[in-house]
């Protein structure tokens, strides 16, 4: 391994897209009551992930494929992610992003920008040929309630002792996972979440913070991990 590269792991929904992609579907397709308190169930820790997911697409009945295109098409990336992109490129960084949102508008997205061939796990969506929103979870596991594609086993599983791991996230789906990470780069719900829980953590704007920041970091002679994530990532690796 290069002198202190790091091992990037990155949320997509508000911290990629300028918007939540998923809540922005299910407002505007689903009954927007029912759809609010499913979201204020998953935040006040009333139902898994997965349920919420479930829940949500039951909202929708059938969808018009071709404005459901066009909402996505409408979404906005981070001005400064290709940037960042590109830094962890000629940084030698591993770079993978973990979704709890679907592949279908992730692809769209990442195609939209011409971002192909970053490496990605999120839950699937299918749209069946009259418009019904079908979800799948290949990466479920039900020790991650607040994520229906585990992030946190993401993490475990493309990172050992001798990395230096760094998670980039603004919401519920990442309290879990973030926990295992060396340095982790918060905003919003994420921010509120490592605050009342006192974890360590960066705030930021945007990804030109995280390059400053890390450009800091690799100026050290030595980079201190953080201690508890060295903790948690042990028992896992332990567990396995």
């Amino acid at each position: 391994m290069i002198k202190n590269t790091f091992k990037i792991f990155v949320d997509f929904d508000g911290t990629i897209s300028a918007e939540d992609v998923g809540d922005a579907i299910f407002r505007e397709f689903g009954n927007l009551k029912t759809v609010n308190k499913i979201i204020d169930d998953l935040l006040a820790d009333r139902i898994s992930s997965k349920s919420c997911w479930e829940k949500l697409c039951q909202t929708t009945g059938t969808v018009d494929k071709s404005k459901l295109d066009n909402l996505i098409d409408r979404i906005n990336i981070d001005d400064t992610f290709s940037d960042f992109v590109k830094y962890c490129k000629e940084h030698s960084n591993g770079l993978i992003v973990l979704s709890d949102g679907f592949d279908y508008y992730i692809e769209k997205i990442f195609e939209k920008y011409s971002l192909q061939g970053i490496k990605y796990y999120a839950n699937k969506l299918n749209v069946t040929a009259d418009g019904v929103l079908v979800p799948e979870f290949p990466y479920y596991d039900s020790n991650c309630v607040s994520s229906a594609n585990c992030k946190r086993n993401h993490v475990i599983n493309h990172s050992s002792d001798e990395d230096i791991t760094v998670y980039i996230g603004d919401g519920n789906s990442d309290k879990d996972a973030a926990q295992y990470c060396d340095f982790i780069f918060a905003k919003s719900n994420l921010l509120k979440y490592c605050e009342v829980n006192r974890i360590t953590y960066f705030p930021y704007n945007n990804f030109l913070d995280v390059i400053k920041r890390l450009d800091d970091l690799k100026s050290k002679k030595r980079i201190k991990k953080r201690h508890q994530a060295l903790i948690k990532r042990k028992q896992a690796y332990i567990q396995e």
